[in-house]
């Protein structure tokens, strides 16, 4: 391995690791239980050109993040348990170095809830509440979000797998 390709390799790491985000999940009022199985992936959108001139986006795998650049976390998720696992929750810190794309996060057979206090509570966006500099009330911006929660609508199989997805912007 040459210096350069050290260096490369070296800096994509550090960046990954500035981009990458624990998932969590839990039955509900319970602790994490080991009948889950989570997987977080960090891409990135880019154009690319076809052949024929064309160009399709596609997502690729995050090497480098500028600031300005999207990018698409998606958790997978696999009950390998040998029952229906019930009342699932999915939970996500959004990275500080992120800023949360409005109407982004989304995953199948689930409810989605934001928080904008590091996790301690959840609601919908028109739920959420945070004070300006000058002690006002607002709600609060999809910037100010903290935390997704996907909340599944229904018991996960035995073996069944499902996803949750967002898209952030690097700050």
């Amino acid at each position: 391995m040459t210096h350069s390709s050290r260096f490369n390799w070296y800096f994509g790491a550090l960046a990954l690791l500035a981009f990458a985000s624990a998932a969590t999940a839990q039955q509900k009022d319970a602790a994490p239980r080991g009948n889950l199985e989570l997987t977080t992936v960090v891409e990135k959108i880019v154009e690319v050109k076809q052949q024929d001139g064309a160009t399709k986006t596609e997502l690729v795998p995050v090497d480098v993040a500028l600031p300005g650049d999207e990018v698409v976390y998606t958790v997978t998720f696999k009950n390998v348990s040998k029952q229906a696992a019930d009342d699932i929750r999915i939970t996500n810190p959004i990275p500080s170095a992120m800023r949360y794309l409005e109407d982004s996060a989304f995953g199948p057979g689930s409810e989605v809830l934001y928080s904008v206090d590091g996790g301690r509570t959840y609601g919908k966006p028109s739920e959420l509440i945070v004070a300006a500099d000058d002690g006002t009330k607002h709600v609060a911006a999809a910037a100010d979000y903290t935390h997704i929660r996907w909340i599944l609508k229904s018991p996960l199989d035995a073996g069944a797998k499902g996803f949750a997805r967002f898209r952030a912007v690097v700050r």
